[in-house]
């Protein structure tokens, strides 16, 4: 079960060569699209990203636009979630992304 999963890595680290991490870090979540397949939270946050850099300075994207416009490519998550995304990417809200 994904949770029991998720409640036993949350606590845990493990030691590597390349240092100490948290194990949740090493899992990725999936996200299940309307035909069936299966892809990473990254690639939905990689797109995300892609669509924040393109935005125009002058009128940034609210989160439920991001939603509306990653629905367009299937990718059909909720405002709160984008907004989640968002901020593990270190983005900010449309209002503080504002450029005069």
């Amino acid at each position: 079960d994904i949770s029991t999963i998720s409640r036993v890595s949350n606590s845990k680290y493990v030691q590597t060569f390349f240092g100490t991490f948290l194990l949740k870090e090493l899992f990725s979540e999936a996200y299940r699209k309307d035909n069936g397949e299966l892809i990473s939270t990254k690639l939905i946050k990689q797109r995300l990203k892609e669509i924040i850099e393109t935005e125009d300075k002058r009128q940034p994207l609210t989160d439920e636009k991001l939603s509306i416009l990653l629905g367009e490519d299937e990718y059909h998550i909720a405002r709160r979630t984008v907004s989640k995304y968002r901020e593990e990417l270190g983005i900010e809200t449309s209002k503080y992304r504002r450029e005069l």
